[in-house]
């Protein structure tokens, strides 16, 4: 039977075990959080990105999360700077074109600031003369720093992100740097 863990991952900490790319002292990895031998993530999250990981120990179903051909949404808070327009959440909501081509259409919101929602270590730039705004996105691609590229494409650059879910399998009230096990099935 399938395990399943989720994670909520810290800034800095790299979504992966080990970290053979510094010499000196190690960046802080997944090993720092959790200690349950034969699992894996199922998928990545950047360095600079925060929030819900998955991990099991079942080689189907990690391919089956982090394989783009499953189409798994995958939904994010983005903190932004500056006010977006609606022309702004228009074309990421018909899909941008970025280096790497066109993106799939995305569902976008504007939200009020989430709550609850942890300090992030080290804090975001604050700048009183330029204001900020958070969008709730959707996405059910996986390239590389996608969502950042996407609202950068549009002039919002991001400022923090902050995954809340895949799929069925939500964040909810797990505290940052704190793990969970669920069900196989995201219910």
């Amino acid at each position: 039977m399938s395990r399943v863990i989720l994670f909520n991952k810290p800034f800095g900490v790299l979504s992966q075990f080990t970290d053979k790319g510094t010499e000196g002292s190690p960046r802080p990895t997944l090993s720092n959080f959790i200690d349950v031998p034969g699992f894996y993530p199922a998928g990545r999250l950047d360095r600079d990105s925060e929030g819900l990981m998955i991990l099991t120990d079942d080689g189907k179903l990690q391919a089956r999360i982090s394989n783009p051909k499953h189409k798994m949404p995958k939904t994010y808070l983005v903190q932004v700077e500056g006010v977006p327009t609606s022309e702004q959440i228009d074309a990421l909501r018909k899909g941008v074109t970025l280096k790497d081509g066109p993106t799939k259409p995305a569902r976008v919101d504007l939200v009020g600031t989430p709550d609850p929602l942890w300090p992030r270590d080290p804090p975001v730039r604050f700048r009183k003369t330029v204001p900020d705004a958070w969008l709730k996105v959707t996405i059910s691609e996986g390239r590389n720093r996608q969502v950042r590229r996407m609202t950068a494409h549009v002039g919002l650059p991001c400022l923090r992100l902050v995954r809340a879910s895949v799929g069925d399998w939500s964040l909810n009230d797990l505290a940052s740097g704190a793990w969970r096990y669920a069900s196989a099935t995201g219910r």
